[in-house]
Parts: structure tokens; sequence; C-alpha cells
């Protein structure tokens, strides 16, 4: 039997973390936004480490090793400047994401134009563009409100993700069960 199968209540508690996650994020997105900076700080500093770690034993070994102390300080410092200055890295986070919008609308503004020449009044793409650059604009106008917005969307994510996690831990549950009952050498279709 295919070990997925065998570990649906695996997959169920995924998903119900998922859906826990999700309600949290849509109910005080704040919070959210904290659990995400908070993991991505513990990320860069426990990855920090570990390469500090292997610096030092690729330096015992005689090998190079100055690219790994390098990034292991860069990894150290950036969770720490996360878990001291949590605000920062949220605001950072939003600028790349406003900054990302403003630059793809344009692109897909001047995409939609060339198109214009393959096809007759082509303003899907241009919409498109207009509207990301709007979000770039608005994410620039108001960091801490984009920050919540993507807590949001995350938190949307996170729900509909966790659901079909369930479904599918539930959905496996009962067709190992069926197969369990079934006399031997019987194959159940579906």
């Amino acid at each position: 039997m295919e070990p997925l199968a065998v570990n649906w209540w695996a997959l169920v508690l995924r998903g119900a973390a998922a859906l826990l996650f999700g309600l949290v994020a849509l109910i005080w997105p704040p919070s959210a936004v904290a659990a995400l900076v908070i993991l991505f700080g513990a990320w860069a500093l426990v990855d920090g480490i570990l390469n500090l770690v292997a610096a030092v034993r690729e330096s015992r070994g005689g090998r190079r090793w100055g690219s790994l102390l390098f990034e292991g300080i860069v990894s150290v410092i950036t969770g720490l400047i996360t878990f001291f200055l949590p605000a920062a890295t949220v605001l950072a986070l939003v600028m790349l994401i406003a900054a990302w919008s403003l630059i793809t609308g344009v692109a897909e503004i001047v995409a939609a134009i060339r198109l214009r020449k393959l096809i007759r009044n082509e303003w899907l793409l241009g919409l498109s563009g207009v509207l990301s650059i709007a979000l770039g604009v608005l994410f620039f106008l108001m960091p801490m409100t984009g920050a919540l917005v993507i807590a949001i969307w995350i938190g949307a994510y996170a729900l509909v993700f966790g659901a079909l996690l369930v479904g599918l831990g539930f959905r496996l549950r009962n067709r190992t069960r069926s197969q369990d009952r079934l006399p031997d050498g019987a194959v159940v279709h579906g």
C-alpha cells in the first residue's frame, strides 16, 4: 500500500495546522505577519549557525571556507535583525513586493502595446499592468497595510490548502479501510 495512504493522518494534521493558521491570519492578520517574521528569523539564524559550523570544519580540513563563513555571518546578522527589528523586516518585504509590482506592471503595459500589433484592441494585459502598478503604489504609500493584505491572502490560501489536505487525508483513510475489508487479491478501482 502507498505510504501516503498509510499515513493519511499526517495529511489531516498538516491540513488542520494550515486551517488553524489560516483562521488566525484572517481573524487577526498582525499575528500572521509576526509568525512569518519569527519563522524567517529563526530559519536565517539556524542557517547561519550551521554555515559557521561548516566553515570551522572546512578550515580544519585545509579546504576553502571563506564563502561559508561569509554566508554564515550574513545569515546570523539577518536573523538577529529580524528578531530585534521585526517591523524593518516586514517593511523590507512589502517594499520588495511593491517594487516587483511596479516593474512587472510597466512590463505588462509595454507587452500589451506590442501585442496590439498582433490582435485588435488588446486591453486586458494593459489593464493587468495598471492594476500591478496600482498595487505597487499602494504598498509604497501604506506598507503596513500592505503587510496585513499579504497576511490575509496567505491566510485565505492556508484555509483552502488546509481544507484540501484534510479532505485528501480522509479520502485516503476511507480507501485504506475499504481495501482492508476486501478479500485477498481484490482490487478497488476509483
